[in-house]
C-alpha cells in the first residue's frame, strides 16, 4: 500500500462523498418540496364558516383552482431552508468532531488506558499499539477501552495521525489472544495510515446534518405527547394538530434523507474494510491472526454488536458490523464475516469460532460463566525468537517507499527496539511530568562537562527540584542509551505529552528551547526532536490546520533546495561529496531540476531549513513524495548512513505529516 496513492485515493472518495450527499440533500429537498405543496393545498381548501371549518369542497368558480404542483418561489424557499439547516447542522456536528480522537472515543464512553495500568490485558494492548506505531513511524495513538461492551469490537478516529486514537471493546480484550489482537490494531492502523479517519469524521457529520431534520420533527412530536386535541377556543385543538402534521412532516423528510445518508454511509464504508483486511495480513504476515478474530466474533452469540445506541452514528468506524441493519446489507456497513474470512483465506470451510458452552448474556456474563477470567492470567508471551534475528536497518530510498505501510521486518525491528530500551525510561514516557524530563534528559550534553551543568541549572529553575531529581535517578538508563532508541522514545512520550495543558505546554517547550541553544548550537538531533515534537503536538491540539494550499513546484523551488543542500551537508564532511549527494537527489526531481542550486551550509542552515519545512507543509502529496523521494537519495547516495542524517530525514518527513519508519535497525 503506497501511502500517498492511499491519500489520493482518500480525496477521491471525498469527492465521491460530495456527490452522493448532493443526491441524498436532493432527495430530502424533493421531499420537503411536495410535502409543503400537499400541506399548501389542504390548507387552501378549508374554508372558514362561523361554526368552525366545512370539509373538502368542489372547487368552484369563486373559490378558484388549486395550487399548481409547480411553484418556482416555493421551491427556492423550501430549498435554501433545507440548505442552510443541513449545513448549519454538519457544520455543528464537525466543530464537535474537531477535538480528534479522543473527542469521538469519548462520546461513546470510552476511558483511556491508564499508561501504568497493572491490568495484564490492558498492558499487552498498549504494547500491541506501540509496537505498530515505531514501526510505521507514527505518533504513538493513545489507546481506550470500551468498558461496557461486551462484544468484540475496536476502532481507530483522528483527523491527523497525530490526533489517533486506537479504541477496543472490553470483550476484544477478553476473548482475543495476542496474534488476534494484533491482526485487528493492524486493521486499524491500515485506516489511520491511508486516511479513513478524516473521511469517516466527515461522514458522520453529514449524515448527522441529514438527519437533524427527522431529529427535529421527533422533538416536536416529543414535545406535543401530553397536549390535547380539541376544536374548542382561540387555540385549540385545531393549532396543535397543525403542529403534529409539521411535526410528522419534518419527520417523514428527516428520514427520507437519512435513509440515503445511510445508504452512503455503507457503501464508502464497506469496500474499505477489505482493503483494511489485506493490509493488516500484509502488516503482520500473520492471517490466522485476522481470521481468528473474524471467526470468533461469528461464534460468539454478542459478536460484534454494541449496546451503546450512541455508537450508532459512528457504525462505520468500527471493526466490524456494530448493529443490525434494517434494510439488510443495504445499510450494513461493513462485509459479511464469511466474505472478509474467504479473501483471506479462500480456502475457508465456513465454520465460525465454537465457544466452549453457550451463555445467556442478558442473565449471566462471560466473566460468571467462565469464558473470560476477571483478572487475566495471560502475559506477554516471550519473543526471544524476534529478538535473536535483529532486522538490518532500512535503505533511506527503502524507508520512503515504505511510508504509510507495515511490515513484519518493520514490525520485529519495533519491538527489537523497545525491549532494549532502558524499563526506566519506558515507564518515565507514560506520564506527563516523566515525558518531560524524559526529553530533557535527552538534551543533555554529554561531551562538555560545564555545558551539562548549566543545562541541569536550567532543569531545576524552570522545571523544579523534583524534575532534576528525577532526572538523576534516570542518568544510568540515560547512560546506557544508543542513539537509535532516541526518537523511538520520542514517540512513545507522545501521548502523555499531549494530556498538557497549555499553561503547562508553554513553559515546558520553553525550557525544552533553553536546553538545545545552552550551547550556542543546535545539532541535527536537537532540530528533528524539537520539529517532530512541535509539528505533532500542534496537529493534535489542531488537526484542522492541516491543509493543502500549494500544488505547484515551481511555489516551492527554493524551499526544496534548502531542504536537499541541508541533508547532502549533514551526510559528509567534504564539499564534493556534498556537491554530489545533492546532484542524486536533485535528478529525480525533472520537472525543476535545473533550478535547483546546491547551496552553501550558511545558506541552509538549520533556521533557513524550519522555515522550508513550515511551507513545505501546506504542500500537495506529489509535492510531498517526491521531495521526499529526491531527499532518500541524497541521504544513500554515500551507500551508508549516518546517525545525523537519520534523524534529520524522519524529522522532514514527520514536517511533512509523512510517518517514515526508523532507519536505525535496533544495536
Amino acid at each position: 500500500m503506497d501511502f500517498f496513492e492511499a491519500q489520493a485515493r482518500a480525496k477521491k472518495r471525498t469527492s465521491r462523498l460530495v456527490a452522493l450527499f448532493a443526491v441524498a440533500v436532493l432527495g430530502t429537498v424533493a421531499a420537503g418540496y411536495f410535502g409543503t405543496i400537499v400541506g399548501l393545498r389542504a390548507t387552501d381548501n378549508y374554508h372558514p364558516r362561523r361554526a368552525g371549518y366545512r370539509r373538502y369542497q368542489v372547487y368552484d368558480r369563486e373559490s378558484g383552482p388549486p395550487p399548481s404542483l409547480w411553484q418556482p418561489g416555493v421551491l427556492a424557499v423550501v430549498t435554501l431552508g433545507t440548505l442552510a439547516i443541513i449545513g448549519l447542522a454538519s457544520l455543528y456536528k464537525w466543530n464537535e468532531l474537531a477535538g480528534g480522537g479522543a473527542a469521538v472515543a469519548e462520546s461513546v464512553g470510552g476511558r483511556r488506558v491508564d499508561p501504568h495500568t497493572t491490568d495484564l490485558a490492558e498492558r499487552r494492548l498498549l504494547n500491541v499499539v506501540e509496537e505498530m506505531a515505531i514501526a510505521s513511524g507514527v505518533p504513538v495513538p493513545a489507546v481506550y477501552v470500551l468498558p461496557d461492551e461486551p462484544a468484540i469490537n475496536a476502532f481507530a478516529a483522528g483527523l491527523t495521525t497525530s490526533d489517533a486514537v486506537v479504541a477496543v471493546t472490553h470483550g476484544t480484550m477478553q476473548k482475543l489472544t495476542r496474534d488476534e489482537l494484533q491482526g485487528v490494531v493492524g486493521h486499524e492502523f491500515s485506516h489511520i495510515l491511508n486516511g479513513d479517519m478524516r473521511l469517516n469524521m466527515r461522514l458522520t457529520a453529514i449524515v448527522f446534518g441529514i438527519l437533524v431534520l427527522g431529529i427535529a420533527g421527533r422533538g416536536v412530536l416529543w414535545s406535543l405527547r401530553g397536549a390535547r386535541f380539541s376544536s374548542r377556543g382561540k387555540n385549540g385543538g385545531g393549532a396543535v394538530a397543525a403542529i403534529a402534521l409539521a411535526g410528522i412532516a419534518l419527520l417523514v423528510i428527516g428520514y427520507v434523507g437519512y435513509f440515503f445518508g445511510r445508504l452512503i454511509q455503507a457503501a464508502v464504508s464497506r469496500q474499505r474494510e477489505f482493503l483494511a483486511d489485506a493490509s493488516s495480513v500484509q502488516f503482520t504476515r500473520n492471517p490466522a491472526g485476522l481470521t481468528g478474530a473474524l471467526k470468533k466474533i461469528g461464534g460468539y452469540a454478542l459478536g460484534s454488536s454494541l449496546e451503546s445506541t450512541k455508537s450508532a452514528a459512528l457504525g462505520h468506524f468500527f471493526f466490524a458490523q456494530g448493529f443490525t441493519s434494517m434494510f439488510g446489507g443495504a445499510w450494513a456497513t461493513h462485509p459479511p464475516l464469511a466474505e472478509r474470512i474467504r479473501a483471506i483465506d479462500p480456502q475457508f470451510d465456513g465454520r465460525m469460532f465454537d465457544p466452549p458452552e453457550m451463555v445467556d448474556v442478558t442473565h449471566e456474563s462471560f466473566v460468571a460463566a467462565g469464558l473470560a477470567p476477571a483478572q487475566p492470567k495471560f502475559h506477554e508471551p516471550p519473543r526471544a525468537a524476534t529478538t535473536s534475528h535483529i532486522p538490518p536497518a532500512l535503505h533511506p530510498i527503502q524507508a520512503v517507499a515504505s511510508i504509510g505501510t507495515l511490515s513484519a521486518e518493520q514490525i520485529a525491528n519495533a519491538q527489537a527496539l523497545l525491549d532494549s530500551t532502558p524499563d526506566g525510561l519506558r515507564t518515565a514516557a507514560r506520564t506527563p511530568v516523566g515525558a518531560a524530563v524524559l526529553l530533557y534528559g535527552l538534551l543533555l550534553d554529554d561531551t562538555d562537562p560545564a555545558v551539562r551543568a548549566k543545562q541541569r541549572a536550567l532543569v531545576a529553575s524552570r522545571a523544579g527540584g523534583e524534575a532534576l531529581h528525577l532526572l538523576d535517578d534516570l542518568d544510568p538508563a540515560f547512560r546506557a542509551l544508543k542513539p537509535e532508541h532516541r526518537l523511538p522514545l520520542l514517540q512513545l512520550a507522545l501521548p502523555a505529552l499531549r494530556t498538557l495543558q497549555p499553561s503547562a505546554l508553554s513553559p515546558f517547550l520553553d525550557t525544552l528551547d533553553e536546553l538545545v541553544h545552552a550551547d550556542d548550537h543546535v545539532s541535527t538531533f536537537e532540530f528533528a526532536l524539537q520539529k517532530l515534537l512541535i509539528r505533532t503536538l500542534a496537529l493534535g491540539r489542531e488537526p484542522n490546520a492541516a491543509v493543502v494550499q500549494i500544488y505547484s513546484f515551481n511555489a516551492v523551488t527554493d524551499e526544496i533546495a534548502i531542504v536537499l543542500s541541508a541533508l547532502a551537508h549533514a551526510s559528509s564532511n567534504a564539499d564534493m561529496d556534498a556537491a554530489a549527494a545533492f546532484a542524486a537527489g536533485a535528478a529525480q526531481l525533472k520537472l525543476v531540476e535545473s533550478r535547483l542550486a546546491f547551496l552553501e551550509p550558511s545558506a541552509c542552515d538549520l533556521t533557513a531549513l524550519d522555515a522550508a519545512l513550515d511551507k513545505l507543509a501546506v504542500a500537495s502529496g506529489p509535492i510531498k513524495q517526491r521531495t521526499l523521494v529526491a531527499a532518500a537519495h541524497v541521504v544513500g547516495a554515500d551507500g551508508q548512513i549516518l546517525v545525523a542524517e537519520a534523524e534529520l530525514l524522519r524529522a522532514v518527513a514527520a514536517a511533512l505529516d509523512c510517518p517514515m519508519p526508523p532507519l536505525l535497525a535496533a544495536a
